[in-house]
């Protein structure tokens, strides 16, 4: 049967590509402005400060740990499935982290769960708690991937503003008691945040928490950058706060605070109900995955030493990026934390952020990716940040300063 002449496919992937702005008023399904500017960064030469992976890799012990898990003796090689919640040594070091980091006791047997990277964890979380007739509670911005799994579950997105200003981008305490509601049953916070770098402070946490209490939400916290933020701004997880740790589902990676991005091992802890829920649906989607790297980040986990060392790194390489920027003609809101800073083009006469990013390769030689990708479609955020592009500061220093030298093209 020629392909004009298929039936259009039933399932949920329109409500997916159209939650996360990829389907046209036509039907079709355009790619992802992330692969876009990844593909236009390699067609061109630019810079690619779109995509928020670092180009240098982990440590090497901890990478060594890998290969001596697939090692040719048979008696030793982790090149089976492991067990389904993840190897007994990552449970229980996830738990000792939690423990030593944040004073939060967990059972490793019950309580953690070892999943396909925090992609997994969130998307089978959704999959578990909500369903059609809920709502889900997110901030915009929000990554991408919040979106599709709300959709997945064929629940309704709402979502609460961060807005910019001279502390950083902040929640907007009005907006979040507003739209959390009895039919609110998972409140899905990340902090700190992708893609605006704000560190959620005590006082954000506690209205979170008193919404949560109020509607008897589950909160599930998207934690990985939990060790990256800087001047001396520190990471409170929710689950710490008074009365949360029942309710709380908190999910983290080994990819970020380790820059192993691509062994993809996650988990997600918090009490045995909720944890066996999201276990329920996790092993009927990946079911196990990264034999060889559990081993690795197990040993990974008992180390502050590297974390510590990346956060300053990354500090230094903000300053570098931010600085450049405003040289540039962007009004620049520092970050607190993650991988990115957002950048608003409009004093450069932009209005139209996805328009620069891609003219930005011919125009300065860099690739940048827009904050409305990571808005919902025609919403007020997505209106107020038009015209604001986010950056990654996650690249040697010598790939920033040459991004820098190549955007004061812009000031001229």
């Amino acid at each position: 049967m020629p392909p004009e002449t298929l039936p259009s496919p039933p399932g949920r992937w329109r409500d997916v590509a159209r939650a996360t702005g990829l389907l046209s008023p036509d039907g079709a399904v355009a790619s992802t402005v992330f692969a876009e500017m990844s593909a236009l960064a390699l067609r061109t030469g630019a810079l690619n400060l779109g995509q928020g992976f670092p180009d240098v890799d982990g440590p090497s012990w901890v990478r060594r740990a890998a290969a001596d898990a697939i090692a040719p003796d048979a008696e030793r090689g982790a090149n089976q499935y492991p067990p389904g919640p993840g190897i007994p040594a990552l449970r229980e070091a996830v738990a000792a982290h939690q423990a030593r980091r944040y004073d939060l006791h967990l059972d490793p047997d019950t309580e953690v769960l070892v999943t396909t990277g925090a992609t997994e964890a969130i998307a089978a979380a959704l999959l578990a708690l909500v369903g059609p007739g809920d709502d889900v509670v997110t901030l915009e911005p929000f990554y991408d991937s919040y979106a599709a799994g709300i959709a997945l579950a064929g629940a309704r997105h709402v979502t609460v503003p961060l807005v910019p200003g001279p502390e950083g981008f902040r929640l907007d305490a009005d907006a979040l008691r507003a739209a959390v509601t009895p039919r609110t049953r998972v409140i899905l916070l990340n902090t700190p945040h992708n893609p605006t770098g704000a560190v959620l402070t005590r006082a954000e946490l506690d209205a979170v928490a008193a919404v949560a209490r109020e509607a008897d939400a589950v909160v599930l916290t998207d934690e990985v950058y939990e060790h990256l933020t800087f001047d001396g701004v520190a990471h409170v997880p929710l689950a710490t706060l008074p009365g949360m740790a029942e309710r709380t589902l908190t999910v983290s990676s080994s990819g970020k605070t380790f820059s192993l991005t691509g062994w993809k091992i996650g988990w997600v802890t918090g009490p045995e109900p909720l944890v066996t829920a999201v276990r329920t649906v996790k092993q009927f989607l990946t079911y196990v995955s990264g034999a060889p790297f559990q081993p690795a980040v197990a040993l990974a986990l008992a180390d502050d030493t590297y974390p510590r060392e990346l956060a300053a790194s990354l500090a230094a390489r903000r300053d570098l990026l931010c600085e450049g920027l405003e040289a540039a003609g962007f009004g620049v809101v520092r970050p607190q934390g993650t991988y990115f800073v957002l950048a608003d083009a409009a004093p450069l006469g932009f209005d139209d952020g996805t328009d620069l990013c891609r003219r930005l390769p011919e125009l300065a030689g860099v690739v940048g990716v827009p904050v409305a990708a990571f808005c919902t479609p025609g919403s007020a955020t997505e209106r107020a940040l038009r015209s604001w592009v986010r950056f990654t500061f996650v690249k040697r220093e010598d790939v920033l300063r040459d991004a820098v030298r190549r955007l004061a093209a812009l000031a001229g």
